[in-house]
């Protein structure tokens, strides 16, 4: 049987891996998302990076206003589309902290194992990346910025580090704390700037290398 010698690397997230430009509705191009600067890389030549971010995904969680944002339902379809997957990185969770959902960190590690759930059904957990995401700003729920956030949800979205990390060690997959190497841009306290996608994308990519996954 013919097997593609690409190593296919599934990336699922949300609107930080679509790339939203911070106080927009707009997309950074493909070069300056992190996804982008990644596929760029001398040791990713022979690597397909399958970016999936969606603004406003969550790991279990339905949005009322926004249907299909419910990551464990995306998922496997999309393992199915991009068959063979080698590897996979994941990074959801800020989107849970909305206060809509009054979801706790345990709530939110829960969803995100689901989601580990879907990927290690068909990928080694040695080869998954799991990814806690950048912290939301002090001032993210102000009406000129995102109301649908409260000042619980800075909170709860600090608390997602060490949850995934404990998570990552449960499951035997690598662990990357994105909120290590960047944060939200001052002008929505919840995305990333261009220097905060360049960063991202170095931090994983050093991550990748240490996994022997690239």
């Amino acid at each position: 049987m013919y097997r593609n010698v690409v190593n296919n690397i599934l990336v699922y997230g949300d609107s930080n891996t679509w790339g939203l430009i911070p106080g927009s509705s707009e997309r950074y191009p493909q070069e300056i998302r992190w996804t982008g600067v990644l596929q760029g890389k001398e040791r990713c030549n022979n690597i397909r990076i399958l970016e999936e971010g969606l603004c406003g995904r969550t790991t279990v969680f339905e949005d009322r206003l926004r249907p299909g944002r419910k990551g464990t339902d995306a998922l496997p379809p999309l393992l199915e589309k991009y068959a063979p997957v080698d590897t996979a990185i994941i990074m959801l969770g800020t989107n849970d902290c909305k206060s809509e959902f009054k979801a706790s960190v345990s709530m939110i590690g829960n969803g995100i194992c689901q989601c580990l759930n879907i990927l290690i059904a068909q990928i080694p957990p040695d080869r998954i990346l799991l990814v806690s995401p950048i912290f939301l700003g002090k001032d993210v729920w102000m009406p000129e910025k995102d109301p649908e956030f409260d000042k619980d949800s800075v909170l709860t979205c600090r608390q997602l580090k060490s949850e995934y990390k404990h998570i990552a060690g449960k499951y035997g997959t690598a662990f990357l704390a994105a909120s290590d190497f960047a944060v939200a841009s001052d002008i929505d306290d919840e995305h990333l700037s261009p220097l905060g996608h360049m960063s991202l994308a170095n931090s994983i990519y050093e991550k990748l290398i240490e996994m022997k996954v690239i």
